[in-house]
């Protein structure tokens, strides 16, 4: 990120000037509304809003450049990139933020981004997977999701993939933890209500991974199922897990039509 943040230095005498059109290219053209599924992005503040629109202001925008640098380095015993075998056009980056979690027939289950990423370096390049959560694992996710930025979210439930879609929208709505609430009591029940300070949204998962205030650095929708697990006082599954993929296809299909926005910003 280093490389980014000095641009912005070096930029800083434009950075006013620009502000109200830096990364807005595609503004008139994302979706934060459709049907009746709204977009966390609905629910923040002006302010917020600004820092996401925002690309010389938006503090993960560095993150996809780190990942870009990462696509095209070659890593692990093939002597391979991922630019090696994914073109720029291919659908591994024009539309995987779009239809992720997909199913695996050799896995016989649900795979999201994480999970693709780590399989191709260990099969296709030799080379060690990605810990979750890590900077690394981020920057390509985020650069990844980045470029279906302003598509709709658009996963398939049909199929093989049926039965974990049913999972986790079992898992969204049963009741669990101290608190005995589900994913429904905050995100449907309450959307637009206040927790504390808070905000309730309809946990959208079009801008994920997704850069929180709260975080100072961006962080994957796991880590978001994690915190909501521990706040109703409930045992929180593994990153990865195939109870958070599932719950993981359930949210993404809820948002269907809405743009993906990687990297978005929530307070």
């Amino acid at each position: 990120m280093k490389k980014y943040f000095q641009g912005i230095l070096m930029g800083a005498a434009f950075a006013v000037g620009l502000s109200g059109f830096a990364g807005s290219a595609s503004s008139g053209e994302m979706v934060f509304k459709s049907g009746d599924r709204s977009s966390g992005y609905t629910y923040a503040t002006k302010e917020t809003q600004g820092i996401q629109d925002d690309d010389m202001g938006n503090p993960a925008w560095g993150y996809v450049e780190d990942g870009g640098d990462l696509w095209n380095k070659v890593d692990g015993k093939a002597g391979k990139s991922c630019a090696t075998c994914h073109g720029v056009e291919s659908a591994m980056l024009s539309d995987v933020g779009t239809r992720y979690p997909v199913y695996n027939a050799k896995l016989g289950k649900m795979q999201n981004i994480e999970q693709k990423i780590n399989q191709e370096r260990e099969e296709k390049m030799g080379a060690k997977p990605y810990k979750w959560e890590s900077g690394q694992m981020l920057a390509m996710t985020i650069y990844m999701r980045n470029q279906s930025h302003g598509k709709p979210m658009n996963v398939s439930i049909d199929g093989p993939a049926v039965p974990f879609f049913e999972a986790g929208k079992k898992f969204f709505n049963k009741k669990r933890g101290q608190l005995d609430m589900s994913c429904t009591n905050c995100h449907v029940d309450n959307a637009g209500n206040r927790i504390r300070a808070n905000m309730l949204t309809e946990a959208q998962g079009n801008g994920f991974p997704t850069y929180r205030l709260k975080w100072q650095k961006p962080g994957s929708l796991h880590r978001r199922f994690r915190g909501c697990n521990k706040t109703v006082r409930a045992a929180p599954y593994g990153y990865g897990s195939d109870e958070y993929v599932n719950l993981e296809l359930y949210v993404a299909w809820r948002g269907r039509g809405l743009s993906v926005e990687t990297p978005a910003v929530r307070n």
